[in-house]
């Protein structure tokens, strides 16, 4: 039996991921809140296992990983190997292209967005700024609108950690207060998402705290 804690508020998004594959490898785990309001992050203890002080933080027994994606594709290839994590390399650099993808260019706007959109007083927004990352986000999701014409899935025919890396970015973009592009593939695409339980227990979590607060 596994020996899982995970440290991480779950209004982070990178600990929403790492608590979604938790959920979907059916693992026990305990999550201790930390980071935000919660505090704990530059206790010593707590920076002897993650020297940047971030949160997700993942021990299973001996072995210690910080770094959401990271976490999230040793949990795959530990306990999913086969599923989440494909055998074939081929079809794991599938999936392996479309986490590195929404990382290093989905997150970029959505994450602005976010901040600029619901996190910064009314008072202080730049409408300007938001709109610019609005279309610069949906030209991203229009992107996984084609994409996901032709698959059930992100990576192909079977759920994988393709789909939590772009996924965990969808519930937040239908909720927030902005203008969004109909795209019919990507809303299918999130309809069979919210259908999984993991989903809506790690990343269906209403950010009403989050609403004109910069500051944790």
């Amino acid at each position: 039996m596994p020996d899982l804690t995970l440290w991480g508020r779950l209004s982070s998004c990178n600990v929403q991921k790492a608590v979604w594959v938790l959920e979907e490898l059916g693992l026990p785990y305990r999550r201790i809140d930390a980071g935000g309001r919660f505090g704990g992050l530059d206790d010593p203890a707590y920076r002897a296992i993650n020297p940047h002080g971030r949160v997700p933080t993942l021990r299973d027994g001996e072995t210690v990983v910080w770094e959401s994606d990271a976490i999230i594709r040793y949990l795959a290839a530990r306990y999913g190997a086969g599923g989440l994590w494909p055998a074939d390399p081929a079809q794991r650099a599938a999936a392996d292209q479309w986490l590195a993808w929404a990382n290093a260019t989905l997150y970029r706007d959505w994450i602005d967005l976010f901040w600029m959109c619901v996190r910064t007083p009314d008072e202080d927004q730049d409408a300007v700024g938001i709109e610019a990352r609005r279309t610069r986000t949906a030209e991203r999701l229009t992107l996984l609108d084609r994409e996901l014409a032709g698959r059930p899935w992100l990576a192909g025919a079977d759920f994988s950690l393709a789909d939590v890396g772009a996924g965990m970015t969808l519930y937040r973009w239908y909720q927030m207060p902005i203008e969004r592009p109909a795209l019919p593939n990507l809303a299918a695409w999130y309809e069979k998402l919210r259908a999984r339980p993991g989903y809506v227990a790690a990343v269906c979590i209403p950010f009403d705290d989050l609403v004109g607060r910069l500051a944790y």
